[in-house]
């Protein structure tokens, strides 16, 4: 009898614990508007109904909040367990909008994080419907006042690879030399060179003065917007979040990672420097556990050994 009494209890339960989520109130946005039922609001230059925001808010509630928490701040119930933290919506900042850093993405690059996930995170892909998607991109809008007031920043159009297949070998060199004395990515990355490549490089440059970084074969913590150090990737052993194919490093790198130390490179680099560092980056990617990446290993640590018994 006691587990009849069980299972009859059991549906009244989830309907008792439904009743928490959904039971939040009326609508309102992170400026403090009610949302009428019969309302339209504008977000991000969008004119978003009250009906799509409240079917936003049903699934974020049931998909989202145990990490985004039910405020958007990014304090779900799991978010202490997470690294890096779950985004906080009510900065309104984010890191791979594929817009300049800083910007408010467009629709289309949330769906593109939500519908792929971000790798390596707590954040998965998603598995619902387009219409259920749409909602919840629209209502996590309501959670900062940026939307109601600015509109998203312009794509970052992907330009042709003017290397293709045919000069990638090229591309990578190129990009071996820009990544190191040019960019600089290794003031955050680690260096995949030795410290006499290094020096030749800068050189070439007209740079006589760059000496290596300590430890130049490890990533730096670096500050962020998002209340926590972050650790940039190594790309011999990191994962990399938000996708590895051509295209995706050509985004991420164009578009630099809003409210992290990785600028903005559109405008700031010619296209074909872009590409070339894409490529590098693709190369050191794809020598992940394999022979030729240990011996890229060795070779570091080597001159790493070298650097330390000489100081």
């Amino acid at each position: 009898m006691a587990g009849v009494r069980r299972r009859a209890l059991f549906p009244t339960l989830i309907a008792a614990l439904a009743g928490c989520v959904t039971a939040l109130g009326p609508l309102k946005l992170a400026s403090g508007r009610l949302v009428a039922a019969e309302d339209t609001v504008r977000l991000g230059g969008k004119p978003v109904s009250a009906a799509v925001l409240t079917a936003g808010r049903e699934s974020f509630m049931n998909r989202c909040a145990k990490c985004h928490g039910e405020k958007g701040d990014g304090r779900g119930w799991s978010a202490e367990a997470e690294h890096p933290l779950p985004r906080d919506f009510t900065r309104g900042q984010f890191k791979f909008g594929g817009v300049p850093a800083g910007a408010l993405p467009t629709d289309e690059g949330l769906m593109r994080v939500v519908v792929r996930g971000l790798k390596g995170t707590a954040m998965p892909p998603w598995d619902g419907s387009s219409e259920e998607l749409e909602a919840v991109i629209q209502y996590i809008k309501t959670f900062s006042p940026r939307w109601e007031e600015e509109e998203p920043g312009e794509p970052i159009a992907t330009s042709p690879d003017p290397f293709g297949q045919a000069r990638k070998e090229q591309a990578i060199e190129k990009g071996k030399k820009l990544y190191h004395a040019v960019a600089r990515c290794g003031a955050c990355h680690p260096h995949y060179v030795t410290r006499e490549e290094l020096r030749a490089f800068a050189r070439e440059q007209g740079d006589e003065q760059t000496e290596p970084r300590p430890n130049m074969y490890r990533p730096v913590w670096t500050d962020s917007e998002y209340g926590e150090q972050l650790l940039p990737s190594d790309f011999l052993s990191s994962i990399v979040r938000a996708g590895t194919t051509e295209e995706d490093l050509y985004r991420t790198i164009a578009s630099g990672i809003g409210g992290t130390a990785m600028p903005t490179w559109k405008g700031a680099l010619p296209e074909e420097d872009l590409w070339a560092i894409v490529h590098y980056v693709k190369s050191l990617l794809e020598m992940k556990d394999t022979p030729k990446g240990r011996a890229l290993r060795m070779k570091m640590a080597s001159d790493f050994a070298e650097a330390a018994s000489e100081r």
